[in-house]
């Protein structure tokens, strides 16, 4: 008998059907991102277990024959779970359960547990909580009607709940309780949204956005280019709140860079409703750095699903620089580059974990939000110094001399920003550079 490497650990094993218009190598890699899932969310995998057939089986997934034979393997490997690489109807999950034994997960709900556990902050909680709950409405249906009978017996608790069955009642709780996050949720977004046009209005900065597929190291990026210590593991949606911070050193304009979640094949449709408030980073930016992992081989496809669910979110206008990182994990690195740089030839092909590769990345960054920066004279009398921070903070002073009234700055910076400081200290119009 299998023996467990971690009695503590659960262990699952990982399974799939492959339908006749899926490419072996599309295959393996939807199965071996399902197995990072696994680990994850804490599971052991202890096997994988596949069929080809032409089509799902509308019983129970697997074929009659199959699902006698991943009984047998996850007796044999005592596997606590099967999760199934695919979204699977709740009659489907309840009828392989049923015959198979253990828990079975889709990948809905492997994905959706993982948000669950890696939420934090009190606007992704109630993001994934509201996912969670619609994503159980159907089974409770499914579970109300496999119990038959005993679910028709009547609650008799009088009031509104009176004459509901048991089913009927936990359903109704799960709407008023989506409705509840809900309106919570507008509440804090709408909050986010006036702090985040405060801080603008009041800083002028720009924004850039990290976007990409999990894994592919935007939270190494984020911590490179900021100085921030953001969480680096190697594991899909190691991060899921977004963090906002100041590119280091300092640019003109100011930049602020915003890590967002990592994209997924098939998404569930359910969470990119639910993060679109934390996707609005990426709709608010001006620029768009996409993340690739270049030393994946199945890079494209995670390029096109990224892709996918920026258009999506209505982010398919907002200007994007293409970034492959992790080339020092590629094998033959200067092929790769020479490769990457001729089908993409405005991309960046880098390592995170170079220095040199960082400086030509803000570098980058910095001169796409320079393209438009205008320059003015503004006066500051002697009275008014205390400003000085403030001009220097938002702008580059290319030019300052001074007489017995107050000094005179030349600036060049974001025209909003410029603009902003003219209208207080302005004595000549704003000029484009």
């Amino acid at each position: 008998m299998t023996q467990r490497a971690d009695p503590s650990r659960k262990r699952a094993i990982v399974a799939a059907v492959q339908l006749s218009n899926v490419s072996d190598l599309e295959f393996d890699a939807s199965l071996a991102e399902l197995r990072q899932l696994a680990k994850t969310l804490g599971f052991e995998v202890a096997g994988t277990f596949t069929q080809k057939r032409a089509g799902f089986d509308k019983t129970a997934y697997f074929g009659t024959g199959k699902r006698e034979e991943l009984s047998a393997l996850r007796e044999q490997e005592r596997a606590d779970a099967i999760l199934i690489d695919h979204d699977i109807s709740p009659s489907q999950a309840f009828n392989l359960e049923k015959e198979v034994g253990g828990e079975v997960m889709d990948r809905t709900m492997v994905i959706l547990e993982i948000f669950h556990r890696h939420a934090r902050s009190r606007i992704a909680r109630a993001q994934v909580e509201i996912a969670r709950l619609g994503y159980m409405a159907p089974r409770l249906r499914e579970a109300a009607k496999q119990a038959g009978p005993k679910d028709r017996a009547r609650s008799g608790t009088g009031g509104r709940s009176g004459g509901e069955s048991h089913g009927e009642l936990d359903r109704r709780k799960i709407r008023d309780r989506i409705a509840e996050l809900q309106t919570e949720l507008d509440a804090m977004s709408m909050g986010r949204q006036t702090q985040r046009a405060r801080r603008q209005e009041r800083q002028g900065l720009a924004r850039v956005a990290l976007v990409g597929y999990t894994n592919a190291g935007k939270s190494t990026l984020m911590r490179a280019l900021t100085g921030n210590q953001a969480l680096v593991a190697d594991k899909l949606f190691a991060t899921l709140d977004t963090t906002v911070r100041a590119l280091q050193p300092a640019s003109v304009p100011p930049v602020l860079v915003s890590d967002t979640v990592g994209f997924i094949k098939n998404l569930p449709h359910g969470l990119v409703a639910s993060f679109k408030s934390t996707l609005d980073e990426a709709l608010e930016a001006s620029l768009l750095a996409h993340v690739v992992d270049a030393s994946d081989p199945g890079f494209e496809r995670q390029l096109a699903v990224t892709e996918e669910v920026l258009d999506e979110i209505g982010a398919k206008v907002v200007p994007r620089l293409l970034v492959f990182n992790k080339i020092d994990r590629g094998g033959n690195e200067g092929e790769l580059r020479a490769a990457l740089r001729a089908k993409y030839p405005d991309c960046i092909v880098m390592s995170a974990r170079r220095e040199g590769d960082i400086t030509k990345l803000r570098e980058a960054i910095a001169a796409f939000f320079q393209r438009d920066l205008v320059e003015a004279e503004l006066f500051l009398p002697w009275a008014a110094q205390k400003m000085r921070g403030e001009i220097f903070a938002t702008c580059k002073v290319i030019e300052e001399r001074a007489d017995g009234e107050g000094a005179f700055l030349r600036v060049r910076g974001a025209p909003e920003a410029v603009r902003r400081l003219h209208q207080q200290f302005g004595r000549r119009k704003a000029s484009r550079v």
